[in-house]
């Protein structure tokens, strides 16, 4: 199937993540589950995406048929369906890339002879800027654990983790103990795209690693390979548990509950750029293929400078 070669070609020759390539499928399931229902023409924008056939109740070679015919009008209805059901602008462009690329891809491989996608407008996106943490409330969150128990000292390691090499919580995950390289002081990271970068560790994280691996092999015994951070009974940790205990330390440092762990990452790049750090390198921490990506916290340090700049010129509130 058409869509099964594009998911194995993001997997096996673009070296996408297993969580991307997911991402990717339900997209285009319900983007299928819309074609199938409007049968080669546009449905109202009044309709429900909810109200679309299952995913299984699709005949697959009707769809093969229906996929290589579609036209720039049928995606722009679709889009206006998500946009009329109060979908987020962010989601119905991100929607919309799967389908740009999955086109592309079908064009690339001579499956079409072009795509329908290039003729239909990415949505404008609001601007929004990453939350960030100022230095005092990231030290009020690192502090928060209670270190003096085992999974006190891992919380502990994972926030001074996250903080200090900028750490996708995905990324945090996955790490193993062999990706530790304690004479460095740093960690190896399997980023987005499966690409592997290092990521640099403080004094305070490694000593917060130290700690926490003491403790854990006191309990269970001493570990050289497997899981870095580990559940009380010894598996690997998952996303919706470190977001879980993270909310809870939220609550014990008295900090903004929406706040997501994703906020350290966005301070520990601020707070790089605000002590001098140069876009390139920082690029390079933070894993992100793109340049244009990294300079979005150059919006935060320029507010920050603004913001200064105010209350310290004479003159700079004058009318």
């Amino acid at each position: 199937m058409l869509i099964g070669k594009f998911l194995d070609y993001l997997d096996k020759q673009r070296n996408f993540s297993a969580h991307t390539v997911r991402s990717y499928a339900i997209d285009l399931e319900q983007f299928c589950r819309f074609l199938s229902a409007a049968d080669g023409s546009a449905l109202p924008p009044e309709a429900k995406l909810d109200d679309l056939p299952a995913w299984d109740e699709i005949d697959p070679k009707r769809l093969s048929r229906l996929i290589p015919q579609v036209a720039a009008a049928q995606i722009r209805g679709y889009l206006a369906i998500m946009r009329n059901q109060g979908y987020a602008k962010s989601t119905v462009a991100r929607k919309l890339a799967t389908l740009r690329s999955f086109y592309k891809y079908l064009a690339k491989t001579e499956l079409i002879t072009a795509s329908p996608v290039t003729a239909v407008r990415t949505p404008r996106q609001d601007k929004r800027l990453p939350k960030c943490l100022d230095i005092k409330r990231v030290d009020a969150l690192l502090s928060a654990p209670d270190a003096h128990t085992l999974l006190g000292s891992r919380d502990r390691a994972i926030l001074e983790a996250i903080y200090s090499a900028g750490l996708r919580i995905s990324e945090l995950v996955s790490l193993n103990v062999e990706d530790l390289d304690e004479f460095a002081g740093a960690v190896r990271v399997r980023g987005k795209g499966k690409k592997e970068r290092l990521g640099p560790l403080g004094s305070k994280a490694m000593d917060a690693l130290a700690d926490y691996l003491t403790k854990r092999s006191a309990e269970f015994g001493k570990v050289r390979k497997g899981p870095l951070f580990v559940t009380k009974s010894g598996k690997r940790i998952s996303t919706r548990s470190v977001r879980r205990r993270f909310d809870k330390y939220l609550a014990v440092a008295g900090i903004d509950p929406t706040v997501s762990p994703h906020a350290l990452r966005h301070s520990f790049a601020t707070h790089m750029l605000n002590a001098g750090a140069d876009l390139r390198t920082l690029q390079e921490m933070l894993g992100h293929e793109s340049l244009s990506t990294t300079q979005i916290y150059t919006h935060l340090t320029t507010t920050r400078l603004k913001e200064v700049y105010d209350k310290a010129h004479p003159l700079a509130a004058s009318k």
